[in-house]
């Protein structure tokens, strides 16, 4: 229990109303010690009603997984014993780095007619998650006054509750969902009748005119005395693996968002669509060291696994090492692939272990190269310069750029399929990649 400001104020009030009568009149040096008297005597008399901590009770109820960027309640529960005013309650959550505190809520209990005038409230503090991970709800802290406002207390629960904090789910099923109604998200499930559609036969149908002549069966024609041509469909089955690079660079914020969240809603999204059409699907994660492998498998319940797998994902503050990551995921892929790596360079010299590796893993895989595109870069080379201060940046990041332009450049003539996109079209973008690959049976 402790003294609130009006406390304070009400004493340093009275010191003026007790000098000023003892200076003018000589009787009026009883004044402060009766001001004095009054003051304290208010004092014992609101510290006397105010509720004392032992007498609240707090419990507390989590959400469940949260989205970054969106809001998730936190329930708590209130309970008083032997309540007999109205109480107003401040409540302020202590949360970890990972999560944005909420502002303080106020709550008021009201005593109730039943035995032992107990009283109940309930509120929800939204606790916004600014990264993945598991947030922590470390304590709440609660705190009121007595009914003349003179006197304060405050209690701290200790709640130590775990929000778990995940990728824009609902978001990347919806793409995902978009892309796959459409005819091209249909690729290797439907049946696709013109050779170079497809290299996988479906089924035999008679011969019509405007069908290619070069897609005839002879022999089935001649056991069928009528001529009859093959139907083709795109290849399932394929095997997609989704390298993600969680190192230094990619743990840096584009816009509000990590790098390597805007990489994994990406990679979600393909996963989603690829699972779909019956390829099968890996997660691999990566910084100094392999952190992550979740082996290609063909079940949509597959899914689920990637979504745990890519929740994990730490933001790492090391520096990535290619060598290490290239040749081990070149080690578990026994069979020609389509690897999406996700990752983030700065200049050609720092980037050169990535070209020499990624060109390598080119040799004999089929190799996508998604990386996220910093407008602000793009912003300041436009802007008008208004000083020698804004020329300074315009030239730096026109280098930033040029730089950037020439890794690129490098890493398609070794074969690399390069995607540079925004972050928010990076993952519809990745995904008319993949179905032109499907389309033209690169894998």
């Amino acid at each position: 229990m402790r003294p609130t400001p009006r406390c304070v104020l009400l004493f340093a009030a009275g010191v003026p109303l007790a000098v000023v009568p003892a200076l003018l009149f000589p009787a009026g040096r009883l004044a402060w010690p009766v001001l004095l008297a009054a003051t304290a005597a208010a004092c014992v008399l609101d510290a006397a009603r105010t509720l004392p901590a032992r007498r609240m009770r707090v419990a507390a109820r989590m959400p469940g997984r949260v989205v970054v960027g969106t809001p998730g309640p936190v329930a708590l529960a209130l309970s008083v014993e032997r309540l007999v005013r109205p109480l107003e309650v401040e409540v302020l959550l202590d949360v970890d780095a990972l999560l944005e505190a909420p502002a303080p809520v106020h709550a008021r209990c009201e005593p109730s007619d039943v035995a032992g005038g107990g009283a109940r409230a309930e509120l929800e503090l939204p606790v916004r998650p600014l990264r993945r991970g598991t947030g922590h709800v470390r304590r709440a802290h609660l705190r009121w006054t007595g009914p003349l406002g003179l006197f304060a207390v405050t209690r701290v629960e200790t709640l130590d509750g775990e929000v778990p904090c995940i990728a824009d789910l609902p978001a990347v099923r919806a793409l995902a969902l978009r892309f796959f109604g459409t005819r091209h998200g249909s690729t290797g499930l439907k049946t696709e009748r013109y050779r170079g559609e497809g290299s996988e036969f479906e089924s035999l149908q008679r011969w019509a005119p405007g069908f290619d002549p070069r897609a005839i069966d002879w022999r089935a024609s001649a056991r069928a005395r009528r001529l009859l041509v093959r139907n083709f469909r795109a290849e399932r089955d394929h095997q997609v693996v989704l390298a993600v690079d969680a190192g230094r660079l990619m743990s840096e914020p584009l816009g509000d968002v990590p790098r390597v969240d805007h990489a994994i809603n990406a990679a979600l999204q393909l996963a989603y669509v690829a699972l779909r059409t019956g390829d099968r699907v890996g997660l691999y994660a990566f910084d100094a060291e392999p952190r992550a492998w979740i082996a290609p498998r063909s079940t949509m319940p597959s899914f689920t696994r990637l979504e745990q797998a890519a929740a994990r994902i730490d933001y790492a503050n090391v520096e990535t090492n290619f060598t290490r990551a290239m040749l081990d995921l070149e080690h578990r892929l026994r069979k020609r692939s389509l690897v999406v790596v996700f990752t983030e360079f700065v200049d050609p010299v720092t980037a050169e272990l990535m070209l020499t590796h990624v060109g390598r893993l080119a040799r004999r895989h089929v190799v996508v190269f998604v990386a996220l595109r910093d407008a602000s870069l793009e912003d300041v080379t436009r802007r008008e310069p208004l000083g020698m201060l804004d020329v300074n940046r315009a030239v730096v990041a026109g280098d930033l750029l040029a730089e950037r332009h020439t890794v690129l450049q490098r890493l398609r003539r070794a074969g690399v399929a390069v995607l540079d996109a925004l972050p928010g079209e990076a993952g519809a973008e990745l995904l008319n990649r993949y179905l032109d690959i499907k389309r033209r049976e690169r894998v």
